[in-house]
């Protein structure tokens, strides 16, 4: 069986890492999370709030907002489905769980974010 979709990625120490399928597709939506809202060059709308929520108090309203803004990024590919969002405190930051569905495929997935404030980084885990 063919690959739907092929891409390269410039992580990990070949930097020719060639991604097909459900890895590419969640390499795309990392990446869009490595992008605070508003920082895309006439996008202002394009990126993540999660950046901007790392200090505040993790209140049922700030996790809310963070659900909400995950399911519009994830609506944003027409690749994946959102089936469940899990916003917990990290460390020195925030863990988001986001349950997935690659639709070409049908395959559900976990996808597991550790937004870390001391290092403004993002890891998979």
């Amino acid at each position: 069986m063919a690959n739907k979709y092929r891409g390269l990625s410039t992580i990990g120490a070949s930097k020719k890492f060639r991604l097909v399928d459900f890895d590419l597709v969640k390499q795309d939506l990392v990446n869009h999370f490595n992008i605070k809202k508003g920082e895309k060059l006439m996008q202002p709308n394009f990126g993540s709030i999660i950046w901007n929520c790392l200090y505040e108090p993790l209140t049922p309203e700030v996790k809310a907002a963070i659900a909400e803004d995950i399911r519009r990024i994830i609506n944003y590919d027409p690749r994946l489905q959102v089936d469940e969002v899990i916003v917990n405190e990290f460390d020195q930051g925030l863990q988001v769980q986001i349950d997935l569905t690659y639709l070409p495929g049908n395959f559900a997935d976990s996808l597991i974010l550790n937004f870390d404030a001391q290092a403004q980084n993002l890891t998979v885990s």
